[in-house]
């Protein structure tokens, strides 16, 4: 994409394929249509049918690293980036990588997601606080999505709890949202995972981040409601999105067949999903 930036990218992808869907890549060989069921040796023939299929229908894909890690697949991951490149070079990646780490930890990190895989961001843990996330905003143009409000029920752990030493005693995911939106934004290309089962609160961060991309995971298998979703996170400033909402799908999409036809299924359901995504942004 000669030297687009993430945010840039998330724009134009969802212009051109009028979509706020993401489809994730969280290949399971169990789970594999008959011909390469438990065969982890073809994950990237199933992620590459699943690109194809649906490449003109997202605004971004999200790769899970340890769906390829765990099956020692990750030689298939660099490859599935490459050919992410070749046939949706317009559709960024964000690889699903959830690091948390600091220093020059951090930077080893920045370097596997951006130089060895090409991602164009990379989910990250912010409990360590500012310089496990600094690392990453060095890459010029790349992407990093903070966790957030996620939709774990253990996410009322931490996340919700109140901080007594900050001004206003907020909860703890309205602090991250604050420090995304402002002092931590220093390439302007951070973003935030906010949980589709919490339209709430997806509308409070949206509020304390009127500008960053939300990554919301949890329509679909997790049962998120999808129009709630776009109401709470979606806004329009001067005829253009303000802050991309990317709104992902992965098993409901991956396996909506397990048959021969799993490519066209897969077609079919983010199809499904985009056009009902696209109905609640106009409503």
């Amino acid at each position: 994409m000669g030297g687009m930036s993430f945010v840039d990218m998330l724009h134009g992808a969802e212009r051109r394929n009028r979509s706020l869907l993401c489809v994730g890549l969280d290949p399971d060989p169990a789970r594999f249509p008959a011909g390469m069921q438990g065969d982890a040796s073809r994950i990237y023939d199933f992620c590459a049918a699943i690109v194809e299929a649906t490449a003109d229908l997202v605004i971004a894909f999200k790769p899970q690293i340890a769906y390829f890690a765990a099956h020692r697949a990750e030689d298939q991951l660099e490859r599935l980036m490459a050919h992410m490149r070749a046939v949706a070079p317009q559709v960024p990646v964000i690889l699903d990588a959830k690091r948390g780490d600091i220093g020059s930890t951090a930077e080893q990190y920045a370097i596997e997601a951006f130089e060895r895989y090409g991602a164009d961001a990379v989910t990250l843990s912010p409990f360590m606080g500012f310089d496990s996330v600094q690392p990453y905003l060095k890459h010029e143009g790349k992407g990093a999505f903070l966790l957030c409000r996620t939709s774990n029920p253990g996410g009322d752990d931490l996340q919700n709890q109140r901080l007594a030493s900050v001004e206003g005693q907020p909860r703890v995911y309205e602090h991250v949202a604050r420090l995304a939106q402002g002092p931590w934004n220093l390439n302007g290309q951070l973003g935030l995972v906010v949980g589709a089962t919490y339209p709430a609160e997806i509308e409070r961060v949206r509020e304390l981040a009127p500008s960053l991309p939300l990554l919301i995971p949890g329509v679909g298998a997790q049962g998120g409601d999808a129009v709630a979703t776009i109401r709470a996170g979606y806004r329009v400033q001067g005829g253009r999105t303000s802050g991309a909402v990317i709104v992902n799908s992965s098993r409901a999409v991956l396996y909506a067949s397990s048959g021969a036809d799993f490519a066209g299924a897969a077609r079919r359901e983010a199809l499904r999903t985009r056009d009902l995504l696209e109905a609640a942004r106009a409503a």
